[in-house]
């Protein structure tokens, strides 16, 4: 008897045990930076912008499209800056800060605009800068200049 209520316990948390990971995450869907009536309807792409699992934060990649025109911009530095206002926007939305993150990485279409994208890039951190990867790509979706994606771990406060 003891046997059987042994082997029905172990059951029980076999079983519950993917439904209990699929409640700790939180789902999150980009936010436009521009306002909702200046952005053109656009279907619901088929991932999630960013997954909080505990605390840890995984995020999808990000381009440096401008939502009001399509667009990416024609300078490195602006299409540095709207990538990664949009990351910023996506890591506040799940509690955190830019220092939070640990792995970023980038996808360029010219690694000629590597200084230009640093540039921009180190302001946005005020502690030690996550791991990074910048890697060159033929093309990125819809003629972007820049891609991003990155994991952030949630820090203990003091």
């Amino acid at each position: 008897m003891k046997h059987r209520a042994l082997a029905g316990l172990v059951l029980a948390v076999a079983i519950s045990a993917p439904a209990l990971a699929q409640a700790d995450r939180t789902h999150f869907q980009r936010l436009p930076a521009a306002a909702a009536g200046a952005v053109p309807a656009t279907p619901a792409p088929p991932f999630s912008s960013a997954v909080l699992v505990g605390d840890t934060l995984y995020i999808s990649g990000a381009t440096d499209v401008d939502p009001a025109t399509g667009k990416p911009p024609a300078d490195p530095k602006a299409g540095a800056k709207l990538l990664l206002d949009g990351l910023k926007r996506t890591v506040e939305r799940a509690g955190m800060t830019m220092d939070d993150l640990v792995w970023v990485q980038v996808f360029a279409t010219n690694l000629a605009n590597y200084a230009a994208f640093n540039e921009v890039y180190r302001p946005y951190f005020a502690g030690p800068l996550p791991a990074r990867a910048f890697i060159g790509a033929g093309s990125l979706l819809n003629n972007s200049n820049f891609e991003i994606m990155g994991i952030a771990q949630r820090r203990r406060r003091n």
